[in-house]
C-alpha cells in the first residue's frame, strides 16, 4: 500500500486484506493499514454494498474438519505438544480475519472502533508469527495438522449485527482463551517448555485487552439501541444456545476484560457440570 491509498476507500482495503490467502501478505497489509489509519493517511468512507464473506482468505492448508476429528493434544508427547501449538496458531490466524471482518462489516461505527480492531488484528498477527516460529522449532509449519472452522461460523451467524458480533465472538469464543490459557501454561511449565510458555504469556496479556475492546464496543452498541448490556448479553447466550466448554472461568481476567457480575453468573451457570 502506498501513500496513494488515501484515494481508496478504507473499507475496500480492509476487505482486500481479509481475502488475502497467504499469511505473510495478510500480515503485511494489516500492519500497513493500521499505520496509515493512525497517520490519518486514509479516507474512511462507507461502501455502498457490504458483502457476506462466506470464506475468508486463508491458505489451502490446514484442512478444515469437524472438531471431533482434530488431532488430540496430550502434552506428554511431543506430537501432542506440537498439535496444541498448531491449534492455537490456527486460532490466532482466524482472529486476524475476525478483526478485519469487524472493520469491514460494521461501517457506521466511530473512528476509534476501526483503530481498536486494526490494533487487535496487528496483535493477533504477532501471535500467529510467534507460534509459527515455535512450530518451526519442531520441524513443523502451520497447515501440517487439520483444524476446525468454529470461529468463522459464528462470524457468519453474527454478520448482521454489531451487538451480536461483539457479544458472541470476542466475549464468548475468544474469551474462552482467558480461561484455558493459564492451565496450558501450567502444564507446559511442568515439562519445561519455557519457550512456548513465554509465547502464551504474551498472548494471554494481549487477549485480555482484545476481549475488553469487545466489551467496550458491545456496551457502546447497546447504548445506541437503548438496550441494557448485561440483559442483552444473557439473552444472546440463550438465543444462540452458547456453551463455554469445560473447566473454570478465569474470573480475574474476565473482570479486567469488562465482564459484569450478572454476566459472570450467567456464564458460570452455563459452565456448571450437569
Amino acid at each position: 500500500m502506498s501513500s496513494g491509498a488515501c484515494n481508496i476507500v478504507f473499507f475496500e482495503l480492509a476487505k482486500q486484506a481479509l481475502l488475502l490467502r497467504e499469511p505473510q501478505q495478510k500480515i503485511y497489509c494489516v500492519n500497513e493499514l493500521y499505520a496509515q489509519l493512525n497517520a490519518n493517511e486514509i479516507a474512511i468512507r462507507p461502501d455502498s454494498k457490504i458483502e457476506s464473506i462466506e470464506i475468508p482468505g486463508r491458505p489451502s492448508k490446514p484442512e478444515l474438519v469437524h472438531p471431533s476429528q482434530v488431532t488430540r493434544r496430550k502434552l506428554n508427547t511431543e506430537q501432542g505438544r506440537v498439535a496444541l501449538i498448531h491449534a492455537i496458531c490456527h486460532i490466532e490466524f482466524n482472529a486476524i480475519n475476525l478483526a478485519l471482518d469487524a472493520v469491514y462489516r460494521f461501517q457506521t461505527m466511530p473512528h476509534a472502533f476501526y483503530v481498536d480492531w486494526l490494533q487487535v488484528a496487528v496483535e493477533e498477527a504477532k501471535h500467529f508469527e510467534l507460534l509459527s516460529d515455535r512450530l518451526i522449532n519442531f520441524d513443523c509449519q502451520y497447515g501440517d495438522y487439520c483444524a476446525h472452522n468454529g470461529l468463522w461460523e459464528m462470524a457468519l451467524k453474527t454478520q448482521h449485527s454489531v451487538i451480536e458480533r461483539m457479544a458472541l465472538v470476542p466475549r464468548v469464543l475468544e474469551a474462552r482463551g482467558l480461561d484455558v490459557t493459564p492451565g496450558m501454561i501450567t502444564r507446559l511449565e511442568a515439562i519445561d517448555d519455557h519457550e512456548t510458555v513465554a509465547v502464551l504469556e504474551i498472548i494471554l496479556h494481549d487477549e485480555i485487552g482484545h476481549v475488553e475492546i469487545g466489551s467496550k464496543w458491545f456496551r457502546y452498541a447497546c447504548a445506541q439501541e437503548g438496550l441494557d448490556p448485561e440483559e442483552t448479553f444473557i439473552r444472546l447466550l440463550e438465543q444462540y444456545n452458547v456453551t463455554t466448554g469445560k473447566g473454570p472461568l478465569h474470573i480475574e481476567a474476565r473482570k479486567k476484560a469488562g465482564f459484569q457480575k450478572q454476566e459472570l453468573h450467567a456464564l458460570r451457570q452455563l459452565n456448571a457440570p450437569n
